[in-house]
């Protein structure tokens, strides 16, 4: 399953995010407004509670969160998405993920691993800038499941056919929230058009 969030504003942001003559401080705000408006989406069946609420004028009836939200990011390149999660939900627990794909096999190995305790209740959101080809985001869910995570949801900014199969293929029960679904991999196993290199383009390490 999965879902483009193609909203105008999103839209416009990628065509900035995209461009190369976009440099590192600009490319982090818009990955983390970017951000923002797909996981607002990817937030909308979130449960909440009925609360009473004590207005200048009278007590009301309101609604608040009622679930609690874990948020993983794949190292590096998914911390720069993390603000813009918590700018949402605040009291979100985070947890991280390194995963390092082998240049030759696109293969994901782990090399960092530290997880909220108790990640079977309430939801994780597995956060990346891209999902290629899928490996890094079938391995980090398979750590969650395994710590017996129960709801995942993915949310990147840019994804492609390839990799939205591999995610489905390995794990059908995860719902995938992407800004934009491009054309397709090249040969290196880079997304086109795509926005280059995403960690490297988020900490200036071009």
């Amino acid at each position: 399953m999965h879902q483009e969030v193609t909203h105008p504003c999103i839209q416009h942001k990628l065509a900035l995010i995209r461009d190369c003559e976009t440099g590192h401080q600009k490319f982090r705000e818009l990955a983390t407004e970017i951000t923002m408006f797909v996981c607002y989406e990817a937030l909308r069946h979130v449960k909440v509670k009925d609360v009473d609420v004590e207005t200048p004028l009278t007590t009301t009836k309101c609604q608040m969160l009622d679930e609690q939200i874990i948020v993983v990011p794949i190292l590096r390149a998914g911390v720069g998405m993390l603000n813009g999660i918590l700018s949402l939900v605040p009291s979100a627990r985070v947890g991280f993920v390194g995963l390092e794909r082998d240049e030759q096999t696109a293969e994901a190995s782990t090399y960092y691993e530290k997880l909220p305790g108790h990640v079977a209740d309430g939801i994780s959101i597995i956060v990346d800038p891209m999902v290629a080809t899928g490996g890094s985001t079938i391995a980090a869910i398979d750590k969650l499941k395994s710590k017996g995570a129960r709801r995942i949801i993915v949310v990147c900014i840019v994804t492609c056919p390839e990799g939205l199969e591999a995610v489905h293929k390995a794990h059908p029960d995860v719902q995938v929230y992407a800004a934009t679904i491009d054309a397709e991999l090249n040969d290196m196993k880079y997304i086109v058009p795509g926005l280059g290199d995403a960690g490297d383009r988020l900490y200036g390490t071009v």
